[in-house]
């Protein structure tokens, strides 16, 4: 079983180790061309947030994909394939993880919205502040059920990730 949920206030700690990780990563996939991004709660300066640190690694293709996928299990990840998201690498460092990666192919339209959300709730503070108030919310009621906390999230979320759409079409974010 896992352990309870729990939405920890910002640490400024969270963005030097996304920098140390990503230097650790960059040099595991020297062989491919890497692009690496914090993103998730923790990316957000000032934003409480599960204490998880979740890296998206962005390769040139499928093959570059695969390819990667050795090099970081031999950095001590476990690989648990799509995890329910097409086109996605998913992968957690061991239990109580802290460190979440997901590796897709470029073109991949998880990447645009992974970046549009975090640089949208960088951009909001006051929408940070309602999505950690509700993350908290959350966190207490489905204390022991990730499913349920990561569902109750959706509809908030859908709602960022179309307004952070409009607004990088519209050239604002």
């Amino acid at each position: 079983m896992d352990a309870p949920l729990i939405v920890a206030a910002y640490d400024p700690q969270w963005a030097n180790q996304f920098a140390q990780d990503r230097v650790q990563l960059l040099d595991a996939l020297r062989a491919v061309n890497a692009q690496i991004e914090h993103i998730g709660s923790t990316s957000v300066v000032g934003l409480d947030a599960k204490p998880i640190i979740d890296i998206m690694i962005i390769v040139e293709n499928e093959t570059d994909a695969l390819r990667s996928i050795t090099p970081i299990i031999r950095l001590g990840y476990i690989c648990l394939g799509e995890n329910e998201v097409q086109g996605r690498v998913y992968f957690r460092d061991e239990k109580p993880s802290t460190r979440h990666l997901h590796l897709y192919a470029q073109n991949n339209p998880e990447i645009e919205r992974h970046l549009n959300f975090r640089d949208y709730l960088r951009a909001h503070p006051d929408t940070a502040q309602q999505y950690a108030e509700l993350k908290y919310a959350l966190a207490e009621k489905f204390r022991n059920d990730r499913p349920g906390y990561t569902e109750a999230k959706t509809e908030f979320i859908r709602d960022i990730e179309a307004r952070a759409q409009a607004e990088r079409a519209a050239g604002r974010l």
